[in-house]
């Protein structure tokens, strides 16, 4: 058995040049998964299984969506048989789809959907394992009895998948791991994959290889470095690479749900991981697979990018998350949360009004500023100086041909280019800022940038290869020992919204997993006379929106509350979309509260982790609330759990009153 002991660094075939992990094929139905197969989309149907005309109706609106496999849950034996009517059903259409149990208590059920469906999912943690939140000390007598009860149980589900050519995904996720696997790892990646090892010795004891992998988590962190310790894992016990399914739990909805989607599966997709997709998003499930189709299509020609060197070690460990080190100047770096820095070099700033693209609100009848949860720390206003006075706490940016020249220049801060920060005799007097492409580190410049400790450095890439060019250059900083402050840039052309908050989102959160990165600056193309200037300050508002986003989604700053809601699947209890949107409205000023939303005891207190509150469906018309993980009430009425939430916030002393003012 693993004792979990990491011998190297080692998870994808490069770190710097787009490298797809080549896996086994494994079929699904007719449709093939891994190997030279392009990476699959999927996603879940919501409607209770066992009604048949609904699920066929929901499964064809996912197909024509662009679902190649769809998943139905199976909570017992009545919705397993059912799956043979739908599927039924789905020919009468014409539509061959795989499809997909989901299980998770009830092994009997998983037995039966084998024989009928192509694939079924298994949850280690909930399929024969135990699950009380209780600690246990096992010694190494009664864990190995753990591990024989596991393996008669599993065994003849195998066995029946061999035998029928079923294919199945072995899928952990972090909310559920049992408490023997918690007594001996922790809540920890490591446990997540030890879990899954555990299935997948006895899999290889049968000779069955038709095997998915899964490693999901709500938290974008823990998910990524699960992944990635599986994949090394999975060399170092010569395991064959079986294929990768990729998912964030629980992601929510709206622009939160596909930006944190984005940084935990972008970032593993950045490194060739990843051979199917389903994005959870709290909405319809046809929702969900132009979002991952989306995220696909950017590496359908990635290998074609310029050149990057190549790191032969990685000088970090990105299997946990420790943050670069670097020296605090003014605001930015050290122990201060990463900032956002604004760019209106394209805007036409004449007015407090416009700073409100940016999170900063001015009320005239008090004469006083505030500011949202997208409150900008800096703004850069490049060659066009913004005319009035800024509000405390914001600083303005501008380019070191304007500085150098300008009457103010204590309050406003120079950007230099490399060349003006080699050449210039005058600098501001506590903190500088220098624009510099990821690969254009120089010994003369590092020289320089090493012993001025006034300099906070903006590092950007016009790469397509973006994360690992960007990486590379972090990787160079923490070889020569740079400890100044970093903020990432990114620029992007006039695109949609999913599309910038899925780009950015993959081009940045990988790096901020890794612990790199002190701030985000999303740069605008075009000007406003190429589009207008409340088009402009419209577009400037979603660059900083989802600026904020991604830091959120990435655990590196909290700035508003953060919803932990699953997709919704047959075996939810009430309508979530509806729930998640009524908790959302009534808590929604609560910043850095984590608040879990699930639809039944599957998806509860395991799934929300690390929530800090949660409302699980347990029930027709019936709610259970909880505080962490700990039951605090039972059976709630539906129509009275929102306002019983809410005193449960309030009674834990995290409860706040909503001013008119902050509702700008």
């Amino acid at each position: 058995m693993s004792k979990g002991i990491i011998s190297n660094y080692n998870y994808c075939n490069s770190l710097t040049s787009y490298s797809r992990r080549k896996t086994r094929e494994v079929y699904i139905g007719e449709i093939p998964l891994g190997g030279n197969n392009p990476i699959r989309v999927q996603s879940m149907t919501t409607v209770d299984t066992m009604d048949t005309e609904g699920s066929i109706q929901q499964v064809l609106r996912m197909v024509e969506a662009g679902c190649e496999y769809v998943r139905i849950t199976a909570p017992s034996i009545k919705e397993a048989q059912n799956l043979a009517e739908i599927k039924k059903g789905l020919a009468k259409h014409g539509c061959h789809v795989p499809l997909i149990a989901d299980i998770h208590f009830t092994p009997n059920a998983a037995e039966l959907a084998a024989k009928i469906v192509e694939k079924v999912r298994v949850n280690p943690g909930n399929y024969a394992d135990k699950k009380k939140f209780e600690e246990i000390e096992y010694t190494e007598e009664s864990y190995n009895a753990e591990l024989a009860r596991i393996r008669e149980k599993f065994t003849p589900l195998v066995k029946i998948c061999k035998e029928h050519g079923t294919a199945m995904r072995i899928g952990t996720n972090h909310g559920s791991l049992s408490d023997r696997i918690m007594s001996r790892y922790g809540d920890t990646p490591l446990g997540m994959v030890e879990s899954a090892l555990e299935f997948l010795r006895i899999c290889a004891d049968h000779d069955y290889h038709d095997i998915v992998l899964s490693m999901k988590a709500s938290n974008t962190q823990v998910m990524v470095q699960a992944y990635r310790l599986l994949v090394n894992k999975l060399d170092e016990e010569g395991f064959e690479p079986y294929p990768l399914h990729l998912g964030v739990t629980e992601a929510g909805d709206g622009e939160d749900g596909r930006i944190k989607s984005a940084v935990g599966i972008g970032t593993l997709l950045e490194d060739g991981l990843g051979d199917t997709v389903r994005v959870s998003l709290t909405e319809e499930p046809e929702a969900e697979a132009p979002v991952a189709q989306m995220m696909v299509d950017r590496y359908t020609n990635r290998a074609n990018h310029d050149f990057i060197p190549a790191i032969e070690k990685n000088p970090i460990n990105p299997f946990e998350y420790n943050k670069r080190d670097s020296i605090e100047v003014s605001n930015v770096g050290g122990g201060n949360v990463p900032r956002v820095i604004a760019d209106l070099s394209n805007c036409k700033i004449e007015s407090y009004k416009d700073l409100a693209a940016i999170g900063h609100f001015y009320l005239p009848e008090p004469d006083k500023w505030r500011m949202n949860d997208t409150g900008a720390d800096f703004v850069y206003s490049g060659s066009k100086p913004i005319s009035f006075m800024l509000p405390n706490g914001l600083k303005e940016i501008v380019d070191y041909t304007y500085w150098q020249n300008h009457a103010d220049r204590k309050n406003k801060l120079p950007l230099f280019t490399k060349d003006e920060y080699l050449t210039a005799e005058t600098k501001h007097d506590t903190i500088n800022f220098l624009l510099i492409d990821s690969l254009e580190l120089s010994k003369t410049l590092i020289n320089k940038i090493s012993i001025d400790p006034t300099l906070v450095l903006i590092l950007e890439t016009k790469n397509d290869h973006a994360m690992a060019a960007l990486r590379r250059g972090f990787f160079d900083m923490v070889k020569w020992g740079i400890n100044n402050p970093v903020i990432i840039k990114r620029t992007y052309e006039t695109i949609k919204d999913d599309e910038l908050q899925i780009y950015a989102s993959t081009d940045i959160g990988g790096l901020l997993i890794d612990g790199f990165g002190d701030g985000v600056m999303l740069g605008t193309a075009l000007s406003s006379q190429d589009r207008g200037e409340d088009e402009q300050l419209a577009l400037v508002k979603r660059y900083n929106s989802t600026a904020f986003g991604i830091l959120q989604a990435a655990r590196t700053r909290m700035t508003k509350t953060e919803y932990i809601s699953c997709p919704s699947c047959g075996r939810t209890l009430f309508d979530l979309q509806e729930t998640t949107a009524m908790i959302r409205k009534r808590t929604d000023h609560l910043k850095g509260v984590k608040i879990g939303i699930m639809g039944c005891i599957v998806n509860g207190p395991g799934e929300m982790a690390d929530a800090d509150y949660g409302y699980v469906g347990s029930g027709k018309g019936k709610i259970t609330l909880y505080k962490g993980k700990e039951v605090v009430k039972r059976g709630v009425p539906s129509e009275n759990a929102v306002d019983e939430l809410i005193e449960i916030i309030r009674a834990d002393g995290n409860w706040i009153e909503l001013e008119e003012t902050e509702k700008v």
